[in-house]
């Protein structure tokens, strides 16, 4: 015997062999639609008995291995069911001759046999035959169940009346001795009336007719036969027959123990309709060893019954450890001899799945390492892949998974073994598929990211490169991608350098044929394999969505909104949300975007590879809201850090937009990275609302663009900067331009300023406007231009300057009280500080303590469009940013009329400029009012003189009266004079030092 049987198990030795084989060409549907309908009675309850038959079928036997028939009896085929087709009468006699020759095959052990004829009609088919059924078609056979019972009855009677024969070879008959094939040799000339010969005819016989008493549903009677023929030939030292007597006990106490069977088929039907079911359940035990004995059977059945007094009740069933001993002894006896090799390595096999319900594992592990180094004959490469394979099932069995997949891979090289001219590489993969388990490998890459990394990464990369490889041996480049793609994503941190760089530019070379996608790819009659997203090329570590640019930004309009509307919940605490706010906290967003307006959301990335890694079409993946990405090409430098990478888009409805994620392109992979599969991603929130659309609104101004930004205090970002050189009490016109470039009508529109400079003291009205003239053009349409005026007008207090006083002091006015004489009187000397008309770049103009710069915000607040109707109040502002130098107009000038002056150009002519004059307490003086008239040179120098007109009643410097005097030169007659009202300073403002008054002076 040399083809085993790896699908034997205990139970299998009370069942009766029936092979079932078509006869000529029959088709394969056909064959395995009636084989399957026959093996469906595996079970027969036997006509006016309490005993039940078990058959095995099998459509292919070797032959050779009906000759161990004797030795054990479930090896025997008993039974010839042969299928054929057959249309006309001519063909009727040569398919019968062809049943007949089947027959001859097994002949020598055969009970009965029967032919299915399919096709044939007329008078041959009518002719009634107990050995041939005709039906006319393969639908048409209702009775096929029925006849299978009636062909196993007739097994039975030839069984029974085989056993009644043997077991009653008690006189001094001579008994034969039953041998297998390798042995007739070896008795060549034995004495055959010798002791020892006769009791190892005795023990062999003894263990023979408790086989048949087992098939036969006597499982009581083949306790008894089996222990008798143990005493027989362990007295002769029989070994192999020996250790088959020891197998049939043990199997015999395994479907005593076990009615549900150790080969993982039904339990129930072992003993339906047996004289045991009844006490079955009681008896699956351990340590069950009594088996109650009817003598009066016994005696019906031929059989002494004093034989169950030789042997003790205890002993005739085995209690479940007994019966791995009684198994280890017996493959120890088979293993003695070479030509027994198939015979214990079944007997291996089927110790191992009693150990499997025993649960005792690191026992099975040793029969089937035994099992392993069993050498039989030269196999074939299919033998040696069932092999594998019925091995690596038996481990799984046990629960020694990464056994079972070494063994399964195993089986799966063996596929493609450089000796079968045709390697099966599908075979071949799907064995390496069945490995993924005992190796802690999913193809799923969620099980990857739920914690530490199971298995032994350099066995797993080495599986998944003989994947790929299978995968593309079968032409099938998407599952060699696929598997690449799944390499990369989940050995990325146990890959070299090196195999970094391979195992892309082999993925690279993959997708040029078959790019990488996110479907879900289907074997057939296989597992569903699920997209790999490559969520490491490159590895996204925080992501934030930006708000909107601050003139961009939409903002509540108070005027809009009813007095009684509130934003916040009048509770402080609410039970109904109470359980979602971590969540809420976690996801919203304390801002909105805009609807038709680019929106970013920030990534923070790096490159693991250690080369360039260039990222293709990487947008963003959003739901809830209609959604325009605009996807972005990026190249990482090799191992960098964090990299800042904005990806933008535009939503195209309103609502709540939730960022699911992204999408990349990477080495001809599309992929989609879900945040939440994202392992420590770092997120403000992925949920922001979109508000309708705004209208836009662009500002240009009549003043230069300046360089000078301004960061207000409120956060607002200003979008134009302009600056503008005043001179104190100046005056000048600021004409801003509004474009409605939006695609929204501009309904209403709030100018609004502020002036960020608060240390400076300013009198009046810094910026004033009026805006009725504009609105009465509103609404604005797409498109269209509005302006209105912004008039800048400056006064501000240089008094109290240490630099000013200086002046004063170097043109011999006394500050401090000591004896000053008169201006008109003095002699002019030179400033020390030349005062230049054109500052140097980057500086104010003038002397830094006679500039003063003020800063101020502007900002158009539009409204209007659907934001309105739809119940937004909601607005773009504009924020204008104007900065104002204001130099002093009493710089070198108007000094009680001895000045060098930085006069203006002809172009700001008229000036309005304010002039600073001693005052003393308790007196009072009429505004002075001045003319200033330009020069070509554009500078008054000490030639020049202001003419003041009014009459200067009483000053008092340094507690001097200095009289009034007339200026000596006039100023042209076209020239307007102006004068102001009379001021009065309070005496207790009086300190003894001199006081300062602004006077205006209007050209």
């Amino acid at each position: 015997m040399s083809v085993p049987d790896y699908m034997q198990c205990a139970e299998d030795h009370q069942t009766l062999l029936v092979v079932v084989q078509p006869v000529g060409i029959v088709s394969e549907e056909n064959f395995f639609k009636i084989y399957k309908r026959i093996s469906s009675v595996s079970q027969v309850s036997v006509r006016d008995s309490q005993r039940v038959l078990c058959i095995r079928y099998r459509h292919h036997y070797p032959p050779e291995n009906n000759e161990w028939g004797d030795f054990q009896t479930h090896r025997k085929v008993v039974g010839l069911i042969t299928i054929t087709d057959c249309f006309s009468a001519k063909d009727w006699p040569q398919t019968f001759e062809k049943f007949h020759v089947q027959k001859e095959i097994y002949g020598s052990t055969l009970y009965d046999s029967r032919l299915f004829v399919f096709g044939l009609r007329g008078e041959i088919a009518e002719q009634p035959r107990t050995d041939v059924t005709f039906y006319p078609d393969y639908e048409d056979c209702q009775t096929v169940e029925k006849r299978i019972e009636d062909f196993v009855e007739s097994l039975f009677i030839v069984l029974e009346s085989k056993r009644l024969d043997r077991a009653a070879d008690k006189s001094g008959d001579k008994i034969p001795l039953l041998c297998v094939p390798f042995e007739k040799k070896d008795f060549v000339g034995l004495d055959t009336d010798s002791r020892h010969y006769k009791k190892r005819c005795q023990g062999r016989m003894r263990k023979h007719v408790g086989d048949l008493c087992l098939q036969a549903g006597m499982l009581q009677d083949s306790f008894v036969h089996y222990h008798m023929s143990v005493e027989l030939l362990r007295s002769v030292n029989d070994f192999l027959w020996l250790g088959a007597a020891l197998e049939g006990l043990c199997s015999a106490s395994v479907i005593y123990h076990y009615p549900g069977g150790t080969g993982g088929r039904t339990g129930a039907r072992r003993f339906q309709g047996s004289s045991l079911p009844a006490e079955a359940a009681n008896r699956h035990r351990p340590g069950a060893q009594e088996v109650l004995i009817d003598p009066g059977a016994l005696t019906t059945n031929g059989i002494n019954p004093d034989t169950s007094s030789e042997i003790g009740r205890a002993k005739n069933c085995l209690s479940p450890e007994d019966i791995i001993d009684k198994y280890k002894e017996a493959i120890s006896y088979y293993s003695k001899y070479k030509s027994a090799g198939v015979v214990e390595l079944e007997a291996c096999v089927k110790a191992v799945r009693v150990l499997a319900i025993q649960k005792r594992s690191m026992e099975a592990s040793e029969f089937l390492q035994n099992a392993v180094y069993i050498n039989l004959r030269q196999l074939s490469e299919e033998e040696k892949i069932q092999r594998y394979s019925i091995l690596s099932e038996l481990y799984e069995l046990i629960g020694f998974h990464r056994k079972s997949a070494f063994f399964k891979r195993v089986a799966a090289m063996q596929c493609v073994a450089p000796s079968i001219s045709e390697p099966g590489w599908r075979a071949c993969y799907k064995l390496l598929l069945e490995t993924l388990p005992g190796y802690s490998l999913s193809l799923d890459p969620k099980d990857f990211s739920k914690g530490t990394h199971r298995g032994w990464a350099a066995v797993q990369m080495r599986l998944l490169h003989e994947l790929v490889y299978a995968s593309r041996r079968m032409g099938n480049p998407a599952l060699s991608v696929r598997h690449l793609s799944f390499l990369l994503q989940t050995m990325l941190d146990f890959l070299s350098d090196q195999e970094k760089k391979d195992v892309t530019q082999s993925l690279e070379n993959y997708t040029c044929k078959c790019p990488g996608t996110m479907e879900v790819l289907t074997l057939p009659g296989g597992p569903a394999l699920p997209p790999v997203p490559l969520t490491k090329l490159p590895i996204v570590r925080h992501v934030k969505l930006l708000n909107l640019p601050a003139s961009l930004r939409p903002q509540k309009m108070k005027s809009l909104l009813g007095q009684n509307v509130s934003t916040k919940s009048p509770f402080i605490y609410s039970p109904i949300i109470a359980h979602n706010r971590g969540e809420e906290r976690n996801k919203k967003i304390d801002f909105q975007w805009v609807q038709g307006d680019v929106c970013e959301v920030q990534l923070m990335v790096y490159n693991p590879m250690p080369f360039e890694l260039r990222v293709e079409n990487m947008g963003l993946l959003t739901s809830g809201v209609e959604f325009e990405s605009l996807p972005a090409a990026l190249s990482l430098p090799a191992e960098s850090g964090l990299y800042p990478v904005t990806l933008v888009g535009v939503p195209q409805t309103t609502g709540t937009i939730t960022v699911n994620g992204y999408h990349t392109t990477v080495f001809g992979v599309f992929s989609d990275c879900l945040l939440d599969n994202l392992p420590g991603v770092k997120t403000s929130g992925s949920a922001v609302e979109v508000i309708p659309a705004l209208p836009r609104l662009q500002i240009s101004t009549s003043l230069p663009r300046s360089a000078h930004s301004l960061q207000p205090s409120c956060g607002d970002e200003t979008s134009t900067n302009v600056s503008v050189q005043l001179y104190n009490g100046e005056t000048q016109q600021l004409v801003i331009q509004l474009e409605n470039i939006g695609m929204e009508p501009l309904e209403k529109l709030e100018v609004t300023s502020k002036i960020l400079t608060t240390k400076e003291k300013l009198y009046g009205d810094f910026l004033s406007w009026s805006l009725e003239e504009t609105l009465a053009q509103f609404p604005l349409q797409p498109g269209k231009v509005a302006t209105f005026v912004v008039n800048i007008k400056v006064k501000l207090d240089f008094s109290c300057q240490e630099n000013l006083l200086q002046d004063l002091s170097d043109d011999g006015i006394s500050v401090s009280g000591f004896p000053l004489c008169s201006p008109f009187r003095q002699v002019v000397r030179p400033r020390v500080e030349s005062k230049s008309v054109n500052p140097p770049e980057g500086s104010k103009p003038g002397d830094s303590s006679h500039v003063k710069t003020l800063d101020a915000v502007l900002k158009c607040t539009p409204c209007g469009g659907v934001a309105i109707c739809w119940g937004h109040p909601m607005c773009q502002a504009r924020a204008y940013d104007v900065s104002f130098y204001v130099v002093s107009s009493e710089e070198g000038a108007l000094t009680l009329g001895l000045c060098d002056a930085v006069c203006p150009p002809a172009s700001r002519s008229p000036l309005h400029c304010d002039a600073v004059v001693p005052w003393a307490h308790g007196r009072t003086v009429n505004s002075v009012s001045a003319s200033l008239w330009s020069c070509p040179s554009g500078v008054l120098d000490t030639r020049h003189r202001l003419t003041f007109r009014g009459t200067v009643r009483a000053l008092l410097l340094g507690n001097r009266l200095c009289p009034s005097r007339q200026a000596r030169s006039r100023p042209p007659p076209h020239r307007r004079l102006l004068t102001t009202s009379m001021f009065s300073v309070p005496k207790s403002l009086f300190l003894g030092l001199p006081l300062f008054f602004l006077c205006s002076f209007v050209s």
